[in-house]
């Protein structure tokens, strides 16, 4: 079943026949988990680095920041038995699209808030497309954990 993870949402799986999907991250971060020992995976879609320029915000939607929605990705992920040494994370997404003055960098920013969340964690991304001025779809494949990268007319293997 399709499970569309929209702009500050999370969608967590352990149902093979699903593939969760985030549409059109450009300044937004997507990052996709998948164990394939506990077989469960998640997906989240953030548009924010920092929760703390909004704590009220952040505190009635945690994944519309980069730090507070990859947090609670992989605290939920972790109920379900997945592993820090088996969780497979891929990013996509932090583009500079109409900021080509670099003025607001919020996907830069969104990249380094996901980069330091994961290093507080202790956890690393395995692959990424990220960065540039391209919009990207990220679906992960629960079936087997893969994800892909659609831009451009063109899909390929993160």
């Amino acid at each position: 079943m399709l499970k569309i993870v929209g702009i500050s949402e999370i969608c967590i799986s352990k149902e093979p026949g699903d593939v969760l999907v985030s549409y059109s991250l450009g300044s937004c971060i997507g990052l996709a988990a998948y164990d394939h020992q506990a077989k469960v995976g998640g997906m989240v879609h953030c548009m924010l680095p920092f929760s703390k320029i909004d704590p009220k915000k952040a505190a009635l939607k945690p994944c519309m920041f980069t730090d507070s929605g990859v947090s609670l990705l992989l605290e939920e992920l972790f109920k379900l038995g997945a592993s820090k040494e088996s969780l497979i994370l891929k990013a996509a997404g932090a583009a500079s699209l109409r900021d080509e003055q670099g003025l607001f960098k919020i996907g830069e920013r969104n990249y380094v808030a996901l980069r330091k969340t994961l290093w507080k964690s202790g956890m690393l991304i395995e692959a990424e497309d990220v960065q540039g001025v391209a919009s990207r779809t990220l679906p992960l494949y629960m079936k087997d954990g893969k994800a892909t990268i659609k831009s451009g007319g063109r899909e390929v293997v993160l």
